[in-house]
């Protein structure tokens, strides 16, 4: 039992580097949803394993064995081991309980800081100039009182040709069009719950840097427009100080690995090699789904005999 359940806390070490292959072989779109899938899939399975971890060492205080009717003592394993690994998951659910809701109102509070920074600002067609000399871009998602908008600063404005500003223009749309901030929410929230999980979030950035790159290729039917676009507004980006402010889940078009993205739109056209690398992906989320289901429902047996439901193994 305490094998399955460990088992979906080591396999999201192996995502990180299934997800690199996933975002360099498949079309963005495609690996931007089968990747954070993923990584919000191997979250919830850390965390369901984690709770079933902490119930031994819960139950084997006399006060809570006592409310769960427990009529002898829960046997699920050696003690020794099973309280250790216990008081290990505790520890990880505590330091999660405390680290996840500091993390998302910080990120919250980051957000509206944001959207307050340009609510002031004229908006055209979605589209608002900060006036600010470091060159940025980022989609800025809105909310039930505040419209999606396009912050771009008058720094990057300057350092973009007219063109250029067609192609940052389009990129950006395209994460609001297809709520790419959703995406980077959900893979930042998964990275919390677990330390592999933390890196797999660059990839899911990166994908979606990707698929906007390719939406803005499309829209202004110049994939080498679109590179010189995106390393334009990243060089600009690095010469700068810092950024002028964009919040974590406000995609940019000088974010990712930039050389790789240059490459990728002066190729031909995306990889489509999708079901290899979509085939293991789903492997190992049903691996880690089915060891936590199959260490729960064993647990869920020992409680039960432990309550004198069932004779002893």
């Amino acid at each position: 039992m305490i094998t399955l359940l460990l088992m979906p806390l080591v396999l999201p070490w192996a995502l990180a580097p299934l997800a690199r292959r996933t975002v360099e072989r498949v079309r963005p779109e495609i690996a931007l949803w089968a990747i954070t899938c993923a990584t919000a899939a191997l979250a919830v399975g850390v965390m369901a394993s984690l709770g079933a971890l902490l119930l031994p060492l819960a139950l084997a205080l006399p006060p809570v064995g006592a409310f769960a009717e427990l009529v002898r003592p829960l046997a699920v394993g050696p003690r020794s081991l099973v309280l250790g690994v216990s008081v290990l998951a505790t520890g990880a659910l505590a330091l999660a309980a405390h680290h996840i809701p500091h993390r998302a109102a910080r990120e919250v509070t980051r957000l509206r800081a944001a959207q307050a920074r340009v609510a002031h600002l004229p908006d055209a067609g979605g589209l608002c100039v900060l006036d600010d000399p470091r060159p940025d871009a980022y989609a800025l998602p809105g909310g039930p009182r505040r419209p999606d908008r396009i912050v771009v600063t008058s720094g990057m404005l300057r350092a973009l040709g007219p063109v250029e500003r067609e192609a940052l223009l389009a990129h950006e749309r395209a994460h609001l069009a297809a709520k790419h901030h959703l995406f980077l929410s959900a893979a930042h929230l998964a990275g919390w719950c677990h330390p592999a999980l933390a890196a797999v979030a660059a990839h899911v950035s990166f994908a979606a840097e990707r698929a906007a790159d390719e939406a803005a290729a499309r829209r202004c039917g110049d994939r080498a427009l679109a590179a010189r676009a995106v390393g334009r507004a990243a060089l600009a980006a690095s010469r700068t100080a810092g950024p002028a402010g964009a919040p974590t889940v406000a995609p940019g078009a000088a974010g990712g690995p930039v050389p790789a993205r240059v490459r990728a739109l002066l190729a031909p056209s995306p990889v489509r090699r999708v079901v290899p690398a979509l085939l293991a992906m789903a492997l190992l989320c049903t691996a880690a789904g089915m060891s936590s289901l199959s260490g729960a429902a064993r647990l869920h047996h020992a409680v039960e005999t432990a309550q004198g439901e069932h004779p002893s193994d």
